[in-house]
């Protein structure tokens, strides 16, 4: 089991946003969690992630058997755990080959390998953006500073196939793109895609789906998941709502 949680209630400014939430994710799979807003999809993602402003009342959550509340965000992601956000920030003054060599070189030396030198780090780094459409001289620019929103997505995604997580949380990265962008972003995902790497996709659309197909898709509610099972689901909320699941 890659990710197992179990009874989770989290709360914030003393509202509870997840209640009584479990999921289970193993390696090699795609998830995707699908819900109307405020049903607490994005509080779960930023929980796994490890923003500080959430009150987790009850529950655990064990990635690779761990403990993941024993880990900060710096840990979480040297273990393998990747959050691709809704609106990526921009980062001014932090140049994006850099930024990833570091990210690299740190999770190399928790395992107790050698580090990447700089020019096999950079050649590597232009081969993964070339097969991502991403343009060599955007490397030389500051992280995500003056990207359009595909562009910021693709970076995510090239950031992907640097850093091989092994749980990559996708949330709502649909989320104002077109339909040339979307496909960029799903292919980019799906070459990533293998045994070992799992994919928990956060999205309101079928579309996304249609692009990335789920091994399971779980229906959130108020804060927990109601119902669970294949594409289908995903197919009943596009023509019908989820009026039904209330």
């Amino acid at each position: 089991m890659l990710l197992s949680v179990k009874n989770l209630s989290v709360s914030i400014e003393e509202k509870k946003i997840l209640d009584d939430f479990s999921l289970e994710i193993n390696e090699g799979e795609v998830h995707a969690i699908m819900g109307p807003n405020g049903s607490g999809k994005s509080t779960f993602s930023n929980v796994l992630a490890g923003k500080e402003e959430y009150n987790i009342l009850k529950g655990e959550i064990k990635f690779k058997n761990k403990n993941l509340f024993d880990l900060n965000i710096e840990e979480r992601s040297i273990e393998g755990l990747f959050l691709a956000f809704q609106y990526p920030v921009e980062v001014p003054g932090v140049s994006i080959t850099p930024f990833l060599q570091t990210a690299i070189n740190a999770r190399q030396k928790s395992k107790g390998q050698e580090e990447v030198d700089a020019l096999t780090f950079a050649k590597n780094l232009r081969e993964s953006a070339s097969k991502l459409g991403f343009a060599n001289d955007m490397l030389k620019r500051s992280v995500n500073e003056g990207f359009s929103g595909g562009e910021k997505k693709r970076f995510e995604i090239l950031q992907m196939s640097i850093l091989k997580p092994l749980l990559s949380i996708l949330d709502e990265t649909d989320s104002g793109l077109d339909v040339d962008a979307l496909k960029i972003v799903t292919d980019g995902v799906n070459s990533l895609k293998n045994k070992t790497s799992s994919f928990l996709i956060i999205t309101h659309y079928e579309r996304l789906l249609n692009y990335i197909v789920p091994d399971k898709v779980h229906v959130m509610v108020n804060g927990k998941i109601v119902k669970s099972g294949d594409k289908s689901i995903a197919q009943q909320i596009e023509k019908n709502g989820y009026k039904e699941f209330f």
